[in-house]
């Protein structure tokens, strides 16, 4: 059950996943959550955001926006904002939602990277579907009571992830 808790990427925000990164791990489709990860919960894109995006569809880069959120009119306001496909009430970490991601972006599961801010949610969902999983952390403290609910356990999760990964570069 804990390989279902392991992330492949960690990063502070979407603005620091950059192409060489995405190309190194043959990344060529990413599967984006709303909440937290693209805009705050005042439904704010950060500065920079979605030039991120846009800057990265040049690269070739496509984009599915994957949201647990069962409010079309944001979900689908951000996808506009930003000009990619989207599927909310995505049921994360089910299968479903990323599977239609999936199919949606039109690429093979090894090619693609879901990112997001949660671990029950996105990571799990992605590992599960054998997707490539980029965790961020959350833009804004403030979240939606159910998430404020996993925050202690995933920040325990994510300081022994932490933890582990520092030892194993002090041992090589």
């Amino acid at each position: 059950m804990i390989c279902f808790f392991i992330q492949i990427g960690y990063f502070d925000s979407v603005r620091d996943i950059k192409i060489e990164y995405l190309r190194e791990n043959n990344i060529k489709g990413i599967i984006l959550d709303v909440d937290n990860t693209l805009i705050d919960y005042y439904r704010v894109f950060p500065k920079g955001t979605k030039e991120w995006v846009q800057n990265l569809k040049k690269e070739g880069i496509k984009f599915c926006i994957l949201s647990n959120s069962n409010k079309l009119d944001k979900v689908s306001k951000v996808a506009s904002e930003i000009n990619v496909p989207y599927f909310y009430f995505g049921k994360k970490p089910l299968k479903i939602g990323f599977n239609k991601a999936r199919r949606k972006l039109e690429l093979n599961s090894s090619n693609i990277a879901a990112v997001g801010d949660q671990i029950m949610t996105d990571i799990i969902g992605a590992n599960r579907c054998k997707i490539f999983s980029i965790l961020v952390k959350p833009i804004k403290e403030k979240d939606i009571f159910i998430t404020k609910i996993k925050r202690p356990i995933e920040n325990f999760i994510i300081k022994s992830y932490l933890k582990k990964v520092e030892k194993n570069k002090e041992g090589n």
